[in-house]
């Protein structure tokens, strides 16, 4: 393993961190503000809306440069926003700080795929990307429980403060073990000429509806283990993190399966997802049974997360791909709430804690539908390969 996937993986972890884990300090940082509970819950909703405007910009900004410059640059401001998050002294202040932090979340995973897959031989290439991903669910099971912990027993501002030294840690192995020139500088208009393939958008498209299944159920993971399955409250914790267990485990395996067997991996992993998610309908009132399948679930999705990140790389037919790479990330925002969407219509209408869960079912279908029609789409491209050694438009490939 090239040792700049472990800087790229520390930086998902730092990443995935600071995104989570205000959630599970939410009493301590309303108290330290003197703020509402809710109040704070907005934070969780403004790094959001950060991560979508964010995404784009950043990344289109960063074309020109070497990945490594761009890499380092994201997480500078990564750590200036965890550095002033921890200090900050007002609410509207700390609101700022997290929406900066939130500005480089999805840029530093669009432009990070794309770094991992040059550090690495072409087959290999989503094994790559898995393993910084790695970094982000690890930080589901590590660094969240811990840094919740922390703030209860010490303070909040602690917790930021060391995810900002994560940033550091992650700007150290960038310099050290990122090549300076990991590939040559991208245009502009060659990376926004990718948007015009149809097969990007089947690929976003994808993430948009496949991913929807997962957040639709893990939005209200926890009232459909205490209400269905009869698991007490205290219980809880301790089963996402074998949920957080099982991602990780499934980002690792997928990516070698996806080196191996491309989209068709995509869709009969979104089929075994809807399948286990129907099993997980009818059995959620049995605790064991609830658990794993719960488990089973996030292992299946979570594996699928690195083809699609590369699928749409390679559907873009450009020579860098970091624009598309970042609006993916972008996507999975959008599948995110669009599945506690659906799930909160569907429970609001009175239909139970099974609903969010036959949706998800729903939802997964139709991403393997859309991912067999992805896989038809590379195959009649292998037969009738574009014109071009990189399948760009003759225009874009003047003005680059």
């Amino acid at each position: 393993m090239p040792r700049a996937l472990l800087a790229l993986a520390i930086g998902a972890f730092g990443i995935g961190t600071t995104e989570f884990v205000v959630m599970g300090m939410l009493p301590e940082i309303a108290d330290g503000l003197g703020v509402s509970v809710p109040s704070v819950g907005l934070l969780i909703s403004a790094y959001a809306v950060g991560v979508v405007v964010g995404a784009p910009t950043l990344t289109a900004l960063g074309v020109r440069f070497p990945p490594r410059r761009t890499l380092v640059a994201l997480m500078v401001l990564f750590v200036v926003g965890n550095a002033l998050s921890a200090v900050a002294p007002t609410y509207e202040t700390l609101a700022a700080a997290r929406v900066l932090t939130a500005l480089a979340h999805g840029s530093f995973f669009g432009v990070g795929a794309v770094a991992a897959r040059r550090l690495v031989a072409p087959e290999r290439a989503t094994s790559a990307i898995s393993l910084m991903i790695t970094g982000l669910t690890v930080a589901n099971v590590v660094g969240v429980p811990l840094g919740t912990f922390v703030a209860q027993q010490t303070s909040w501002r602690l917790v930021l403060a060391a995810i900002a030294v994560i940033g550091l840690v992650t700007i150290a192995g960038l310099m050290a073990w990122l090549p300076r020139e990991l590939g040559e500088p991208a245009d502009l208009r060659t990376e926004l000429a990718a948007f015009r393939r149809g097969q990007v958008w089947l690929v976003l498209g994808l993430t948009m509806v496949g991913f929807s299944a997962l957040f639709a159920v893990y939005s209200y993971v926890s009232p459909i283990l205490t209400e269905l399955g009869g698991i007490p409250v205290e219980w809880v914790t301790p089963v996402l993190a074998l949920f957080g267990a099982g991602t990780t485990v499934g980002t690792l395996v997928g990516g070698r399966l996806g080196d191996r067997y491309g989209f068709s991996f995509v869709a009969v992993g979104l089929l075994g997802t809807a399948v286990v998610l129907a099993a997980f309908a009818l059995g959620a009132r049995t605790p064991v049974a609830a658990v794993v399948l719960l488990v089973l679930f996030g292992t299946l999705a979570f594996g699928l997360g690195p083809v699609v990140q590369n699928g749409v790389i390679e559907a873009a037919r450009v020579p860098g791909g970091s624009l598309v790479s970042a609006a993916n990330q972008g996507a999975f925002n959008v599948a995110n709430a669009l599945g506690a969407a659906l799930g909160a219509a569907v429970l609001s209408g009175g239909l139970g804690y099974t609903a969010p869960i036959w949706v998800g079912a729903v939802l997964a279908l139709v991403g393997a539908g859309i991912a067999v029609v992805v896989r038809a789409a590379d195959r009649r491209e292998q037969v009738r390969p574009p014109a071009g050694p990189e399948a760009v438009p003759a225009e874009c490939r003047t003005a680059a």
